[in-house]
Formats: structure tokens, C-alpha cells, sequence
């Protein structure tokens, strides 16, 4: 059966859902756009913390943060924010020119300073952390 298109009518194709699916690069942009919505529920649970911390009910949440369901959601928002930080680091040299004496510096200097700071800051945090602040 065939549709009759009013005279003048745009034509309109149908769109493609899966369109991102593919091409690998596209994929990985709408999974490092999706892991943005577990970077805000890092964001989200930090406030609580420190909500919990200041209002004197510590105890309170981290009964909340024991439980298995919230341990899930805090372990798949982990991956999801390394995902997005290891994603978001990569993107770096195509969006910053840096140039040294007139030459551009290579996209794997730019990447690996990246990722090298991000690991001294992340080992930096842990060491405190770990430590108790003493």
C-alpha cells in the first residue's frame, strides 16, 4: 500500500535510532555523553556525604552506602567516570593547540600529561585518604 504525500509536503526519511551504533567513534561519544548522568550521581553522593558529615549523621549514611543496591550503583558509577575522564583526557589534543618554538606539540605528550596528572592527583587524594588525614 502506498501512502499518498500531500502536494508540496517536505519529505521527511525516516530517522535512523541506532544511527551512533555505527561508527565506533560515534559510539564512544554517546556512551561517554550517557556516563555524564553517573559523573552527576558522583556529584550527588559526595553532597550527601558531606551533608551527613556536618549534619552529625554519619552513621545514618553510611548505613545508607553499605547496602548492596548503592554499593552496585557506586561501583558502575566508577567505571562510568573513569570512562568519562579517560574519554574527556583523550579529546585534549584536539581541542588544545599547543605549539613550542612554532612546532605543535604530538597528541600523545599532550594525552600522557594529561593522564600522568590525573594519576599523581588521584594518588595524592588516595594517600590522605587512606592515611585518615593524621
Amino acid at each position: 500500500m502506498k501512502t499518498e504525500v500531500p502536494p508540496g509536503a517536505a519529505y521527511r526519511p525516516r530517522r535512523d535510532r541506532l544511527w551512533f551504533a555505527r561508527t565506533r567513534s560515534y559510539t564512544i561519544f554517546v556512551l561517554r555523553e550517557l556516563t555524564s548522568v553517573f559523573v552527576a550521581w558522583s556529584v550527588v553522593f559526595l553532597l550527601m556525604l558531606a551533608g551527613a558529615a556536618l549534619g552529625g549523621r554519619l552513621p545514618e549514611f553510611a548505613a545508607l552506602a553499605g547496602r548492596p543496591w548503592m554499593i552496585a550503583i557506586n561501583v558502575v558509577a566508577l567505571a562510568a567516570t573513569a570512562f568519562h575522564a579517560v574519554t574527556f583526557l583523550n579529546l585534549a589534543p584536539k581541542a588544545t593547540v599547543v605549539r613550542l618554538d612554532g612546532y605543535r606539540l604530538p597528541a600523545w605528550m599532550i594525552q600522557g600529561g594529561n593522564h600522568s596528572l590525573w594519576l599523581v592527583v588521584s594518588a595524592v587524594i588516595a594517600f590522605f585518604v587512606l592515611r585518615g588525614f593524621r
